[in-house]
Order: structure tokens, then sequence, then C-alpha cells
């Protein structure tokens, strides 16, 4: 078994749209199963049906080295992508950027940047999108890992708009044995 410091790393796997089995889930998990065929450990959030309420700018975090606003889903979800050694994000593209709720999981992990609580992990992004806005989707993605100085293994725009659909991208679906790959090599491999 993969090991770091006597803990087994742990690949999160985060959807952050509102269908919970739509396109953004399917391909977060595609890669994800790819991965725990190899006996890396995965887990998979998805922020369909989560209260994430939005950053209040109060500054506070600061001194508190935490957002302070605990009256919602965020604090357990950030508390499992600090315990992961590997991130794997993924949004749907709203009007040519991340889904709301993503935009507050990400905004809210200012709390984090102080200590840099996120820093020396690895990343995935993933973005789905119907026809356009995947890329810049895309840069807000890798623009969250950058800032908390995430090591970035590479990225997938996937082709949907009915749940389901992306099943029938091709070059997205390949895309995500590729990924899976990526981060089994960086892992160490555990079988042929």
């Amino acid at each position: 078994m993969y090991q770091t410091k006597d803990t087994p790393m742990k690949v999160l796997g985060i959807s952050g749209s509102m269908r919970a089995a739509g396109n953004t889930a399917i391909l977060v998990q595609e890669v994800l199963n790819h991965i725990s065929e190899k006996g890396i450990p995965t887990e998979f959030i998805t922020l369909s049906g989560k209260e994430i309420k939005p950053c209040l700018g109060c500054e506070k975090c600061k001194e508190e080295k935490w957002c302070i606003n605990k009256k919602d889903d965020w604090s357990g979800i950030a508390e499992k992508m600090i315990q992961a050694d590997l991130l794997i994000i993924g949004s749907p593209t709203y009007y040519f950027d991340v889904s709301g709720q993503v935009k507050n999981l990400i905004d809210r992990t200012y709390s984090l940047y102080h200590d840099r609580q996120l820093a020396g992990r690895k990343a995935v992004a993933i973005t789905i999108c119907a026809d356009k806005g995947g890329t810049r989707a895309l840069e807000t993605l890798e623009a969250f890992l950058s800032t908390h100085e995430y090591g970035y293994l590479g990225h997938i725009i996937g082709r949907g708009y009915l749940p389901g659909d992306v099943r029938s991208d091709t070059v997205a679906m390949g895309s995500a044995k590729v990924i899976a790959d990526r981060i089994v090599s960086y892992f160490g491999t555990l079988e042929d």
C-alpha cells in the first residue's frame, strides 16, 4: 500500500456540479475508478446538496487560521482537502466559469492560505462544458491550485450538456485513463 508518514495516500475527488450524477461527477469518478483499481485509496465528494456559503471578506480567518463561518458544510470538505495527498477538482461551466458552488468553496479556502495549509499537494482540474467556456473555467481552477501551491498534474475538459453526455466524449473519457495513470505513476506503481 502507498504510505507517507505511516498514513495511506489518498486521492480526493470533488464534483462541483449541482447534478449529483451529472457529467462532472461522471468524469471525476472515472479518474477515481482507474486510480482505485491500482489500490490507491480514493474518496468522492459531490457538492450537490451541500450548503457552502460565500466568503464574507471579514479577514477574521487571518487570526483564526480557519473560516469563522461554521454553520455550513465547508469545514468538513476543507478538512478532507487538507488530509488528501492529491485533489481532483471538477466543475461544470456556467457562463464561461466555474459553478457558484465551486467558487464559494474556492473563496473560502482563503482562510487556509495564510499558513499554506494546502501547499505541497498535487492536483488535477476537470471542467465540463456544453459548447464553450471550458477553458475559461479551467483557468479559474488553475489559479486556485497555483495560489495554494499545488503541484499540477494536468487537466481534462469534457463536453456534455444532458447528464451522461460526457460518456460519448471519447477524448475526455480517454484522458481520464491517461490522467489516472499519471497519478498512479506519481505515487509509484502498485501492480503492472
